[in-house]
């Protein structure tokens, strides 16, 4: 008896922060509900995933009495439950997967609903991002047309197989076969031209290559298989480019429900421009106006920050950046930054995770990207980084460069203020001299 009492006493009691917690293992079909214990005679239920069960889940758990709940984030499967469980007044975590794991053991959802219940009961459990309606709905659209485009460049590709197939060399002299002479090739392709000379025409003014060497390039098999092709994803393309005109204007209105509803902001005095180079691929709004009442400071002043980059941040970051304590917590949470692990007081690793980017975090390496050959002084640091550890590496640590200024304009309102390039430099040099300096007088200590 008194080894017993002795190894009881040796156990560890773990402080039960939510003692009204509930934990719910999400399905697709099942959603597996566990409460704390005593609270009904079976503490652990099945429901199915209609708008019934639902609406059952939230009647049983306020007859538990209980306040929170802690769910696992499974696909999207999890929304329609939560948007009920809010609605109800109940404190809702979406939890990672990563961070409920079960012990090792037989695996069910019962079992994984009861974890998860222990966990939150603890105060283990730490929920994640979650946007607000009006952010949640702007997500949606930009999300939308970001698939749309890419929809839309898989004709494009498909396009010029079609041509390379029938032995066109068209895409090999023009950069894009879809501005206005690859445009208006294709559809004479389509109507039936097959004599080089009649293209001519259609070249426009800015293609470089000589006649010569266009009417080379213009002749061709013509397959018949391969001309339905190029048709039918020409259709494809003018489709898909359509529908993105449609979903830029849900964008558009959205923005104006997002500056007028949650920030009580009335129309521009006058519509600012972006002074960048247009790109053919952004919206047909003026981007750079609304993101400027919306954030309240120009982000799109930030090298390589484009209208589509500056849109996909705002729409996957919101405007409140208190959600993260500091910039390193911001760039932390885009995995912009080294996971260090230290074991023994030794750090064995500080590699960045390797996980798929969020389109917040891919807009700022592709910003990174953009600025790698600009005169300026962040594609002046993106040239060392890459001397340094090559250009993955680069666009890491640039994105990182660029988020954390993001991060500081936003929260603090504040302009961008660019340091100039030879400044810059000139900063550089000087701290690099101190550093050989302190090096040599350190070797000079250790041969004396």
């Amino acid at each position: 008896m008194k080894k017993r009492a002795s190894v009881k006493e040796s156990m560890v009691n773990m402080p039960l922060l939510n003692p009204n917690a509930a934990g719910i293992d999400v399905g697709d079909t099942v959603h597996a509900v566990a409460v704390p214990e005593g609270r009904d005679e079976t503490p652990v239920k099945s429901f199915g995933a209609m708008t019934c069960d639902l609406e059952a889940i939230a009647a049983w758990l306020q007859e538990c009495g209980v306040d929170t709940v802690a769910m696992e984030s499974t696909g999207v499967y999890w929304k329609p439950l939560f948007s009920l469980l809010i609605q109800r007044g109940f404190e809702v975590y979406l939890v990672n997967a990563k961070q409920v794991k079960n012990v090792s053991g037989r695996k069910n959802d019962e079992d994984d609903a009861r974890w998860i219940q222990k966990l939150h009961s603890c105060g283990l459990l730490k929920s994640s991002y979650l946007p607000e309606d009006e952010q949640e709905a702007l997500r949606t659209l930009v999300r939308h047309r970001r698939t749309l485009m890419q929809d839309r460049g898989r004709c494009v590709l498909r396009m010029q197989k079609a041509l390379e197939v029938m032995n066109v060399k068209l895409h090999t002299l023009i950069r894009d076969i879809t501005g206005k002479t690859g445009t208006r090739i294709i559809e004479a392709i389509l109507r039936g031209e097959r004599t080089p000379e009649v293209f001519l025409a259609c070249i426009e003014s800015n293609i470089r290559a000589d006649r010569a060497t266009i009417l080379k390039s213009l002749q061709g098999n013509w397959r018949e298989e391969q001309l339905y092709l190029l048709e039918d994803c020409y259709t494809s393309y003018q489709y898909y480019t359509g529908r993105i005109a449609c979903c830029d204007a849900a964008i558009e209105r959205q923005l104006q429900r997002y500056r007028s509803e949650v920030f009580m902001l009335a129309e521009p005095e006058h519509e600012m421009a972006s002074t960048k180079k247009a790109n053919r691929n952004k919206p047909l709004f003026n981007t750079c106006a609304y993101l400027k009442g919306v954030l309240g400071v120009d982000v799109m002043a930030i090298y390589g920050i484009s209208d589509i980059a500056a849109l996909e941040i705002l729409a996957e970051t919101g405007t409140d950046m208190g959600k993260w304590e500091t910039a390193k917590h911001f760039v932390s949470w885009l995995n912009l930054c080294p996971n260090n692990k230290v074991s023994g007081g030794k750090l064995i690793s500080s590699t960045v995770m390797k996980k798929k980017p969020n389109p917040a975090s891919q807009a700022f390496r592709n910003a990174a990207n953009a600025v790698q050959r600009s005169d300026n002084w962040l594609g002046d640091y993106f040239r060392r980084m890459k001397a340094r550890g090559g250009n993955r590496y680069a666009i890491v640590a640039t994105a990182n460069k660029i988020a954390t200024i993001y991060y500081k304009m936003v929260s603090c309102q504040q302009e961008f203020r660019p340091v100039e390039l030879t400044a810059y430099q000139q900063k550089f040099k000087q701290a690099k001299i101190v550093y050989l300096e302190r090096k040599l007088s350190e070797l000079k200590k250790e041969a004396a």
